[in-house]
């Protein structure tokens, strides 16, 4: 792959049109190590976060459709290998961070995937790209275990960051595109698609209540999360990118 056309993305757009799908590949142990390497290379390079994640989930079993997505992540690498995180020296500490999940995304077990990204003023500090551990019966429900996630993400950094003496000037704030989740962390009443919802997904109206956190809603133009959550087109990929520091 080292003399490879690069590509743009790291992904094709519709996942389940790449051939052979049915298909074994040969060779799962190589398959593996290809995959297990481009783990390693996440932790400077968030924008293929959600891709390595993604065929890091055909491990078991691979198809040869999948070694054609891990194959195509390797030439996005090769035609980006100078990128990675930009730190800014000058900037303010306020903790912000958005939250996003993709409502039934695995079309086999159809478990959502839910993702984060938070900002310490300009630099992204902390992200995550994973499939949710249970099936959601809603997209709200996909958003609000997102949302809940996201809260213990924003408490830990917290934390930390009070260990390490740095102040928060501002609460910290969450950002969410869906406007049903947002209004479910601020109202206790409950709701016939909502009161199975598992307690522990509450954890982040508890914060909202106890003032030290506040959940936002943006458009969804505007919500970075989803390059954690899918496969994207060319521009919309590569704006996101951009938001990212990347």
């Amino acid at each position: 792959m080292e003399h490879c056309s690069p590509m743009p993305t790291p992904l094709p757009l519709q996942l389940d049109k790449v051939q052979d799908q049915q298909k074994e590949f040969s060779d799962s142990t190589y398959f593996r190590s290809l995959a297990g390497k481009l783990q390693y290379l996440t932790l400077t390079r968030p924008d293929i976060q959600f891709s390595v994640n993604y065929v890091c989930q055909k491990m078991h079993k691979p198809s040869v459709a999948d070694f054609q997505n891990l194959k195509r992540i390797l030439r996005y690498v090769k035609g980006t290998i100078t990128m990675g995180i930009t730190f800014w020296r000058n900037t303010n500490f306020d903790l912000k961070t958005y939250s996003d999940s993709d409502y039934a995304n695995c079309k086999e077990g159809r478990r959502s995937v839910g993702g984060y990204c938070t900002y310490l003023g300009r630099n992204l500090i902390s992200w995550s790209s994973r499939k949710q551990p249970t099936v959601s019966k809603s997209s709200i429900e996909a958003e609000y275990m997102s949302l809940s996630e996201t809260a213990s993400e924003i408490k830990w950094i917290s934390s930390v960051l009070r260990e390490l003496n740095v102040p928060l000037p501002q609460t910290p704030e969450l950002y969410c595109d869906n406007l049903s989740a947002v209004y479910l962390t601020a109202n206790l009443a409950y709701h016939k698609r909502t009161k199975h919802f598992d307690v522990d997904y509450h954890y982040v109206r508890e914060h909202v209540v106890l003032k030290t956190l506040v959940v936002t809603h943006i458009p969804g133009e505007q919500q970075i999360v989803d390059i954690f959550t899918k496969s994207l087109p060319i521009g919309t990929f590569e704006f996101l990118r951009s938001k990212l520091g990347v």
